[in-house]
């Protein structure tokens, strides 16, 4: 079905990607890539759907072919037909302005009936329960929301071979549940599945292999038995996730958990506190946060909201709750949102937020604007200076990238150059917007460890967030938004 006869490949003015890579994917395996970011295991997957050497420029050596046919001679189109991929950042692959759509569109291009399209889509959408999903806005959708859309283009689609880049980065949990599913039926029915990710143990059950890479070569192979059994610290000395899927909203911690609902009538207090805690705390005060869509229901009708000062607080809920949505109009960036902000006695308007706020986008494509990743991080600073810019790279692992161009890089190298930015900025109060999607686990403990440094230095940190092991390993409170 898949082969790969040794394969070597670098990218365009940089170091080599591939090296020296064997391998066969039989009929109907679910085959899992994991291993530390920047391994190589989005460059593997990029072989099998055509995006290299079609899309991205480099020197290809060696042979890939997919059911008989030679990648390198085919052409993308030819490709689309037996592959279907799911981008580890599914907006860079929709097509339409709404959902349903973008359902279709696949279909559309197989030369499907309309009848035929209209039961694919009935059909996966029944099956997975995403009727709430259709006739949406791709707009207006969450992370996670426009993941579970980027699934279902696939699902209905007479493809046989899936490629899954990071499914689970932008999903809470019901989400991941949800995947699973999705995994299960495509199993059930035959097709063969190349899944590259960090989050591995929600995979277990339906694996038939693991290939463990390291810079640009497999390491290791694991039977789905062998990567099982291995223990918690065996696989986070391999670089990856260990944790369970789990429901963030329900972690039994020592952190301390406020409820926010949409529509709140009282003031958002963190429970059991002590009349002694409450006393030497120092909060910023939200007041009036209304938010609403042109033409849709409120998402926010918050009087008031005590966020705790030089604390790293979790937000928490399920995928189209409105958690990013809350940090955009915090940080003065919906500029319908009329909220103010009570820091150190003077309320900050949107202005004035957005000044005193500095947010770390879920999609950092959005937000990274020049040539370097040294030039990234110099122009977050108040100042210009290199040496505590490349400190910062040094302390995130990202020094020897410093020349590199942003874009170049890895989803887990990018989302590191765009938390290095919001360090060099100084600013008291920094939003994340998931930081350690498409991390491992090196590079979580890293972040975790960069939060807290923070926390230290008095800064106020809050993260939309569905990491498990990041909220248990750095936050001291969590706010569930209903």
């Amino acid at each position: 079905m898949i082969v790969f006869d040794n394969v070597c490949f670098s990218y365009k003015k940089g170091e080599e990607s591939l090296s020296n890579i064997n391998l066969k994917v039989a009929e109907g395996e679910v085959v899992l890539v994991c291993g530390p970011s920047g391994c190589g295991k989005s460059t593997l997957v990029r072989c099998v759907n055509g995006l290299i050497p079609h899309f991205y420029e480099g020197e290809l050596k060696g042979q890939i072919t997919v059911n008989d046919i030679d990648v390198s001679k085919s052409t993308l189109r030819q490709l689309s037909k037996k592959v279907g991929t799911v981008f580890q950042n599914p907006r860079s692959q929709f097509f339409n302005v709404d959902t349903t759509s973008e359902l279709a569109f696949g279909c559309e291009n197989f030369n499907m009936s309309p009848e035929n399209i209209e039961e694919s889509i009935n059909r996966v959408v029944n099956k997975h329960d995403m009727s709430a999903l259709m006739d949406r806005s791709i707009f207006k959708l969450s992370g996670g929301e426009k993941q579970k859309i980027a699934c279902a283009s696939i699902a209905v689609e007479p493809i046989e071979i899936i490629i899954l880049d990071e499914p689970s980065a932008n999903l809470d949990y019901k989400g991941i549940c949800e995947l699973q599913k999705m995994i299960e039926a495509w199993k059930e029915e035959g097709k063969t599945i190349l899944i590259a990710e960090h989050r591995i143990s929600y995979l277990f059950p339906y694996i038939t292999r693991a290939l463990l890479m390291e810079k640009g070569s497999i390491k290791k192979e694991f039977t789905a038995e062998e990567i099982r059994n291995l223990s918690k610290e065996e696989l986070h000395d391999l670089g990856l996730r260990a944790d369970d899927a789990k429901d963030p909203t329900k972690l039994q911690d020592n952190s301390e958990t406020v409820i926010i609902n949409k529509q709140i009538d009282d003031n958002c207090n963190t429970q059991n506190e002590s009349n002694d805690d409450v006393k030497s705390r120092e909060y910023y005060v939200l007041k009036n946060m209304k938010f609403s869509y042109r033409g849709e229901k409120p998402v926010f009708d918050i009087p008031e909201m005590k966020i705790p000062k030089g604390e790293i607080i979790a937000i928490v809920g399920e995928n189209g709750a409105g958690k990013s949505t809350f940090l955009r109009c915090l940080c003065g960036m919906e500029r319908r949102c009329r909220a103010k902000l009570n820091k150190d006695g003077e309320n900050l308007n949107n202005r004035k937020r957005r000044q005193s706020i500095y947010m770390v986008m879920q999609d950092v494509n959005h937000q990274l604007f020049t040539d370097s990743v040294l030039e990234e991080v110099l122009i977050s600073q108040d100042k210009e200076d290199k040496d505590e810019a490349l400190k910062i790279l040094d302390s995130l692992n990202l020094k020897e990238f410093a020349d590199r161009h942003p874009l170049s890089l890895s989803g887990g190298q990018k989302q590191r150059v765009a938390v290095a930015s919001a360090i060099a900025s100084g600013r008291d109060i920094i939003l994340f917007d998931e930081p350690t999607s498409g991390l491992d686990y090196f590079h979580m403990l890293q972040v975790s460890d960069i939060l807290k440094e923070l926390k230290e230095q008095g800064k106020t940190v809050i993260i939309v967030t569905h990491d498990t092991e990041l909220i248990e390993n750095a936050c001291t409170g969590t706010f569930v938004l209903e």
